[in-house]
């Protein structure tokens, strides 16, 4: 008996479509907007048309009854031309839609789903704070029943959120202190805190080394007030809640610095045919040839990597280890492939014109969101179980 790896036809089939969407659609206009640091409304309205932020969710709830190998699929194909388009749709679906998905109301469900799916709206996850990003149980937000009016009374801040200040922004999902348990721990709880409520403030986007065509801000909650109703999941259980949304959100994370890596061989392949130096292509020289071989199997590797742990989430099995790998090995070889690239391309690869210059700048918070390399180790070492 063999083992076949392949992609079975249906994800074939969205991976050509994705591709082709992302070469003919995003390439011509992207460079302008990541330029121009302009969030990409009308590819992210065609995204929707498409059905990309639905992928994962089923059809009841108007998404397209996929699956995370799906979603994969299409952040890769996508992240090999923009990575500002990738983590668009990878926030709108890990972060924005998938903990009301997994752990909402029936009502809740139905209120918010539809839209998500849609690309009508985007929502966003609000976990890190100034002093809380590795260590989200640190959380300092807070929120206070008010059993007088049935509503929660929110304080406190939140920053590097995606998505969370477009003009289709229409949720944050907020992490935040409800209670301490009678050893005095924090019991943190989540949230829907729906976009212009009052006191709910969103700051200017931020100035960035990359991702300059998505959506990044900061977040302060000033006595911001909504219904009981909008707690997500129990009370107290946020945080555990926002560690399973994380492990699934490594496994797309993976697929988009997979993407950016095989991006980085697309663009040196071509580059090293066209451009000659010393009276042929400089594709001819062994030193640039092992170059791009070693990128290219890097990005084979991390593919296989992701790919797995997706399989392991779809199969219904542990996956929390290799999800860790994958995002800890793919977002080491973006960077690796990004450098490389960029050094095959000379002084052409130091210019904004060519896609590899927007690649570099994209790698390296590959290597800090969603979980640093360091907590990606720390998590593989305790799933080995070394001491803690």
């Amino acid at each position: 008996m063999s083992l076949d790896h392949r992609l079975a036809p249906e994800h074939e089939e969205l991976r050509r479509t994705v591709e082709e969407f992302a070469h003919e659609v995003i390439a011509p206009k992207i460079g302008d907007l990541y330029e121009r640091h302009e969030f990409p409304y009308e590819i992210v309205r065609e995204m929707g048309r498409m059905g990309l932020f639905g992928l994962p969710f089923p059809e009841e709830y108007g998404g397209m009854g996929g699956d995370y190998l799906a979603l994969g699929i299409a952040l890769e194909e996508l992240a090999r031309v923009d990575s500002s388009v990738a983590i668009t749709l990878e926030a709108g679906v890990s972060l924005g839609a998938m903990p009301i998905f997994q752990f909402g109301t029936e009502e809740q469900k139905r209120e918010w789903l539809p839209r998500l799916c849609s690309g009508e709206m985007l929502g966003a996850f609000g976990l890190t704070e100034p002093e809380a990003g590795s260590d989200a149980g640190g959380t300092k937000t807070t929120a206070v029943r008010d059993e007088a009016s049935g509503e929660w009374v929110i304080n406190g801040s939140k920053c590097f959120i995606t998505n969370s200040g477009t003009d289709i922004t229409g949720l944050v999902t907020v992490t935040a202190v409800t209670g301490r348990t009678p050893e005095g721990k924090p019991l943190i709880s989540s949230i829907i805190v729906p976009s212009g409520t009052p006191g709910f403030t969103v700051a200017p986007g931020y100035s960035k080394v990359g991702w300059n065509a998505s959506d990044t801000r900061e977040l302060s909650f000033d006595d911001v007030r909504v219904p009981l109703a909008n707690l997500l999941g129990e009370q107290g259980r946020g945080y555990a809640q926002f560690l399973r949304i994380l492990d699934e959100g490594r496994i797309a994370i993976s697929a988009l610095a997979t993407g950016l890596a095989q991006g980085c061989v697309d663009e040196s392949v071509k580059y090293a045919k066209e451009r000659h130096a010393f009276g042929r292509p400089i594709g001819a020289n062994q030193a640039i040839q092992f170059k791009i071989a070693d990128m290219e199997m890097r990005a084979h590797m991390a593919r296989v990597g992701w790919r797995d742990a997706a399989s392991r989430l779809v199969q219904g099995e542990p996956f929390k280890k290799e999800a860790a790998l994958a995002k800890l090995y793919s977002s080491t070889v973006a960077v690796d492939n990004a450098r490389e690239a960029t050094q095959i391309h000379g002084g052409y690869g130091f210019m904004n014109e060519y896609p590899v210059a927007r690649m570099w700048r994209d790698s390296k918070i590959l290597e800090i969101g969603e979980g640093t390399s360091e907590v990606q180790r720390m998590l593989i070492a305790r799933e080995l179980g070394l001491p803690r």
